[in-house]
């Protein structure tokens, strides 16, 4: 049948000029990529997968990634370690995971108090952002593709209320990124783990507290089993920021159409997680509440003692590390600039 078809179209084409007929052939290009992430997971796992499919499309089968799990290759939190060392040629995950080298690394990823989806990306695409990243990440022979983007992240789950900060005092939390520097300030035991550990953490008492991400995100992995106290507003992460991250010396070496696929690929997949990161969060909500789950928001004064300590974080670390200092001072120079832009042109 096969055979058929393809004689049908290549006759078709011999008298339409301009008409070609694709045929099966290897790719010529083969991109193994170790993902942070669950394959499986909703919204972050899944866009993976959709960037292979894309970038496959588009390039005509010329470009493949074959995407593995996370510990199939390297552990979930080594994958841009294991980039940069040239153990594999990709990674799908974020610029935080790289943040042991440099805790600037996190600026790319999400910043407490931090800007809305479009204010991030002008300050990445228009404002500094994304050369500061590229200047950093190459140096660890590493090129990073922003390639994902969702909305603002739940705050957390608890397994008792927090009615002040002293109720924080002592708790042990898994916290990501520069969130979890500012939970250390007030007293909070942190750490980062994958995702898929948390919940065996949660039930054995070694922790207390976790975030992870959007509701939809956090369903999944069934943390209101032992945590019923849901909080919001993500002050920490109001957007995060995604990459995918190849090797510099494979980077250099595709040919320019094929670097331009996968970039056009990531532009899309970027916009369907924006898209599905905020079209499904009021159902997951919804489904949390019939399971028991406690939905709060933080009181103005919890949120001020957040803000108060990140104002504190900032000072240490930059008096620490000039890379964090140059990135910081490129970031809040660009908020300032667009602060009469976001109280003019946004409703309040």
């Amino acid at each position: 049948m096969k055979k058929t078809v393809l004689g049908a179209l290549a006759a078709f084409a011999a008298v339409v000029p301009g008409i070609c007929v694709a045929q099966d052939k290897p790719p010529l290009v083969t991109l193994e990529l170790a993902s942070t992430f669950p394959g499986s997971m909703p919204i972050l796992g899944t866009a993976a997968h959709e960037l292979a499919e894309r970038v496959k499309r588009a390039s005509g089968g010329e470009v493949v990634i074959n995407f593995h799990e996370p510990g199939q290759v390297v552990p979930g939190a080594e994958t841009v370690e294991a980039v940069s060392a040239g153990k594999i040629a990709a990674a799908w995950a974020g610029a935080g995971w790289f943040a042991t080298h440099d805790s600037a690394f996190n600026f790319f990823s999400s910043v407490p108090f931090g800007p809305d989806i479009p204010e991030y990306l002008a300050w990445m695409y228009q404002g500094g952002g994304l050369e500061l990243a590229r200047e950093m990440f190459h140096a660890h022979n590493v090129h990073n593709i922003p390639c994902g983007l969702i909305p603002a992240e739940a705050s957390g789950w608890f397994r008792k209320e927090i009615k002040s900060p002293a109720d924080l005092k002592g708790l042990r939390m898994r916290i990501f990124g520069l969130g979890a520097l500012v939970m250390k300030k007030l007293g909070v035991v942190v750490e980062q783990i994958p995702p898929g550990e948390i919940l065996a953490k949660l039930k054995d008492g070694s922790l207390d507290a976790a975030e992870f991400s959007l509701p939809v995100m956090d369903q999944p992995l069934k943390l209101y089993e032992v945590a019923k106290y849901y909080y919001f507003p993500g002050w920490h992460q109001q957007s995060t920021l995604f990459d995918l991250d190849i090797n510099l010396k494979v980077w250099n070496a595709l040919a320019d159409r094929h670097k331009t696929v996968i970039e056009l690929a990531c532009s899309d997949v970027m916009i369907n997680m924006i898209a599905k990161g905020e079209a499904g969060q009021g159902k997951a909500l919804k489904e949390l509440q019939a399971e028991g789950v406690h939905l709060r928001r933080w009181p103005a004064p919890m949120l001020v003692e957040f803000d108060k300590a990140w104002n504190e974080v900032v000072a240490d670390e930059s008096a620490k590390n000039p890379n964090f200092k140059r990135v910081y001072e490129s970031y809040a120079a660009f908020r300032k600039s667009y602060a009469l832009w976001r109280f003019m042109g946004a409703l309040q």
